[in-house]
Parts: structure tokens; sequence; C-alpha cells
């Protein structure tokens, strides 16, 4: 019997709206598989920190043009948990809420998207990945062997972002979970809604609702299916 190393390699995709549960899920299977795991959220999170370092975001989103001289010099590499935007360690900044709250905009406009685009797919050129965003099985990988698409109530979204927020950086100053909601429910409304690669789930995904699933749970439905498409 031929080990996963041994065996053909696919791109798996994996999309669905804010805290959805693709990060955590799409790290884990990537680790199960043996695949390099390509945190696309974190790409555009890198493109939103970089304008707000720059002073660019409020002129952005007057004159959305002024974003390009920023994508021709950008870097985003990722080592193991790490992200590095243009060199430095931006994993725990680019979770900031005021990033969150930026990055829906940054990533509806067209040069972000081809730019990350073009990235993403170099990427995956090889196979072997495992990669989750908004439209990483509708625009830049169509033809992945397995694409996911992961629902969750946005109740429980916000309560997993409150989690997270509240584990890295202690509850004071947070929203409030119904905050955190309002501002879920607004960004999938933007995500869902933007001209470029709006959010939205392929025909051929295979949809998963993970409200009352656990990460373990989710992580081994989409290991059995990653496997089948593997051994297909």
């Amino acid at each position: 019997m031929k080990s996963i190393e041994q065996k053909r390699k696919i791109i798996v995709a994996i999309d669905g709206p804010a805290a959805s549960g693709k990060s955590t899920t799409a790290r884990k299977v990537s680790g199960m598989l043996g695949y390099t795991y390509i945190d696309t959220g974190a790409m555009f999170r890198c493109v939103t920190l970089k304008a707000a370092r720059e002073g660019l975001l409020e002129k952005v989103h007057r004159e959305p043009v002024v974003i390009e001289p920023l994508l021709s010099s950008l870097t985003i590499e990722f080592d193991r948990d790490r992200v590095f935007l243009d060199g430095s360690d931006v994993t725990d900044a680019i979770r900031d809420n005021g990033v969150s709250r930026e990055v829906s905009f940054i990533s509806s406009l067209k040069p972000v998207r081809d730019r990350l685009k073009e990235m993403q797919r170099r990427m995956g050129d090889e196979r072997g990945v495992v990669m989750d965003g908004r439209d990483i099985g509708t625009v830049v990988f169509p033809d992945a062997e397995l694409k996911i698409f992961l629902v969750a109530d946005p109740a429980e979204r916000a309560r997993r972002r409150y989690a997270e927020l509240e584990s890295k950086h202690g509850a004071e100053g947070l929203p409030s979970p119904d905050e955190l909601e309002q501002e879920i429910i607004q960004r999938d409304r933007d995500d869902r809604g933007r001209t470029h690669a709006p959010l939205r789930k392929h025909e051929d995904a295979v949809e998963l609702d993970t409200s009352a699933l656990s990460i373990e749970e989710q992580v081994d439905m989409v290991y059995r299916l990653a496997m089948e498409r593997i051994s297909a």
C-alpha cells in the first residue's frame, strides 16, 4: 500500500466566510497529509497591514489606484506557523481587529486580488497544498481536486473570534461578541457583494456546516474527503 508521500498530490481548496474554521482546519489537514499550508487570508491581511503602516488606508478608500505601487514591492512568506511581510514577522499584527475591519475592502480591489492570485498560483504549481480563502475553489484553483465550502452560524463565528482575540490579547478593550457578530455579518455582505471574486460556493464544492462541529470533527471530515480524492 502506498504512503501519502508516494500517492499523487492534489490541491485542497477550502473556502468560506470569516471565522468559519477555514484556517485551523486547513492547517491541521495539511499537517496530516504532509502538504504545504497556504493561508491566503493572511496574505490579504498583510496587504492591509502594509497599507495601514504606510498611512495609505484613508487614501485608498478615496483613490484605490494608490495601492498599486505598494504591491510591486510586496513579499509574503510562510514558515511553519509564522507569516512574514517584507521579511518581518507579522503573525500577530495581521490579526489585529483594526486589520480585520479593513481587510474586506482591501481584498475587494482588483489589483490586490490579481497580484495575490499570481503569488498563490505560483505557490500551488506543484500541487500538494492546502489553501484556504474566499475564492480558492472558484477563481485561484477552479481545477482543485477537492473543494470545501465551510459555513457556520454568525453568532458561533463571533464567539470563536472573541475567544481567539481574548486568548491572545486579554478581554480588555475587545469588542463584545455582539459587536463582533455585527462586524462578521457586514463582512459577509461585503465579501459576497464585491465585484471582483465574490465569496461563493463552487458547484463542485462539498459544503460543511461547522456550527455544531468540534475542530477535530471538521478536520477529520476534510481529511477523509482528501484521502478519497488522493486514492481515486
